[in-house]
């Protein structure tokens, strides 16, 4: 477990502030990494449960990374879009590393 506490932050602390092309590929690579560490948590009996509204907050936050990136958004309804995003990730990154 603290290995993967430590990978949550080690994540956490990569999340990009400001929506550019690269830091919206790299936030769908940090959405990734996340997911697989959920999986290894949900192998662990303790957290099997606990995790369940973690992989319900990834489509969402999903689904607003795209929206930011859309061409026919203007900068500042991107940026907004993207800080909603990350916002929400390291939200519930916050909680899964209270875990």
């Amino acid at each position: 477990m603290n290995d993967i506490k430590e990978s949550l932050k080690e994540l956490f602390h990569r999340i990009p502030r400001r929506h550019t092309s690269d830091n919206v590929k790299e936030l769908y690579s940090i959405l990734d990494e996340y997911e697989e560490l959920l999986k290894k948590l949900e192998a662990d009996a303790r957290y099997e449960k606990k995790v369940v509204p973690f992989f319900e907050a990834l489509d969402p936050i999903r689904a607003t990374i795209k929206k930011s990136n859309e061409a026919k958004a203007s900068k500042k309804q991107k940026d907004v879009l993207f800080d909603e995003a990350s916002g929400a990730l390291k939200d519930t990154m916050e909680e899964a590393i209270q875990l």
